[in-house]
């Protein structure tokens, strides 16, 4: 895979997930605009890849986020090829548990502001051909007991993917991933206690075929395979589960 030239934004690009999407990125050869909110971890990633790593601290859901991100990436690297929608949020509880103000903060980072991103971008994907690439979940098509509010929010994505891919064709390419158990930082901040992460780690760990959590660099590879124009070229549309056999 090669990626030479292109300029790519990745958000949640500091750790876990996008790390590793973030990373691949570098190695294949693009320029990357690193979006997240805490500038020490951004910054500690860049080290090394020198004028190909743009570091921006940014919460992808602050009023304006969404034309600051696109603006920087063209001042950086001189146009925008390519969008990864990687920042999420996971709170799980129980119907009659979880705070209903929980739901609309996951729904304005796991739906709303990726959209914004997509559209804001959309001058520039459409000048160049680009690609957009959504970081979903097997949440979004599993039924989730216990994590309904968070499924809802990826099958939204989903939806939200495949109706963008037929809307933008032929100019512009939306696949999703959909990642299953990953070994991320995200298990800390899912609001549940450590008892109950520890069961649920297990639980999820009983129900995928491959018996393992997989690793960040396994979706990164998986994200830069779909951007690259000469292998995926006619790829768009496609939710890619990339978790274990949870699906299967």
């Amino acid at each position: 895979m090669t990626l030479d030239g292109k300029s790519i934004v990745v958000t949640g690009a500091a750790t876990g997930i996008g790390r590793g999407i973030t990373e691949c990125l570098l190695k294949s050869g693009a320029s990357v605009t690193m979006v997240g909110r805490r500038a020490e971890p951004l910054r500690e990633l860049a080290d090394g890849y020198g004028d190909a790593a743009a570091v921006l601290v940014q919460d992808i859901c602050a009023l304006g986020a969404a034309e600051r991100i696109v603006a920087a990436a063209i001042e950086r690297f001189d146009g925008l090829d390519a969008v990864v929608n990687n920042a999420g949020s996971a709170r799980f509880g129980r119907l009659e548990a979880i705070d209903p103000a929980q739901f609309d903060a996951m729904f304005a980072v796991n739906v709303r502001a990726p959209a914004d991103l997509i559209r804001c971008a959309l001058p520039q994907l459409r000048a160049n051909h680009g690609s957009v690439v959504n970081i979903s979940s097997v949440g979004g098509v599993l039924s989730m007991p216990g994590r309904a509010y968070y499924g809802a929010t990826k099958a939204a994505m989903n939806s939200l993917t495949r109706s963008l891919a037929r809307e933008l064709a032929p100019d512009v390419r939306v696949n999703a991933i959909l990642p299953g158990p990953v070994d991320t930082p995200m298990w800390t901040e899912t609001g549940l206690s450590e008892a109950a992460t520890d069961q649920l780690r297990t639980d999820l760990l009983s129900s995928t075929p491959m018996g393992r959590l997989g690793a960040s660099t396994e979706l990164g590879r998986w994200a830069c395979l779909l951007l690259d124009p000469d292998l995926s070229s006619w790829v768009t549309g496609a939710l890619i589960p990339v978790d274990g056999g949870r699906t299967a």
